[in-house]
């Protein structure tokens, strides 16, 4: 498992993602903002180091029901899930330490 580049075609269904097993990261952001695409390099280097990470990247918009069911409100926001149960968060991330913040603040990461 490893980033993923590109978001999505479609969302996955928020039963599907509560479902997971294993380590999750979602990524909620949209291809044309610019604090997504200057986090991007960030989130590569985050997960160059955590291979047992499954990224998700999700395009959030207005009426998206996955971004609704996780209360997105700013992009990106990165939220990570160990077997489909939310551990930790960061929101519009700038730099490594914002991230590593992620695994920091989860149990067992």
């Amino acid at each position: 498992m490893s980033y993923a580049a590109q978001h999505l075609a479609q969302e996955p269904a928020r039963t599907e993602v509560d479902a997971l097993p294993g380590w999750t990261l979602l990524e909620f952001g949209t291809p044309w903002c610019p604090h997504c695409i200057g986090a991007q390099p960030l989130i590569e280097q985050a997960l160059a180091a955590r291979p047992e990470v499954r990224h998700i990247k999700v395009e959030d918009g207005a009426g998206k029901p996955l971004g609704r069911s996780y209360r997105i409100k700013l992009w990106p926001s990165l939220v990570l899930l160990r077997d489909g149960q939310e551990v930790a968060r960061v929101v519009r991330p700038t730099s490594q330490e914002a991230i590593g913040n992620l695994w920091a603040a989860s149990p067992q990461a």
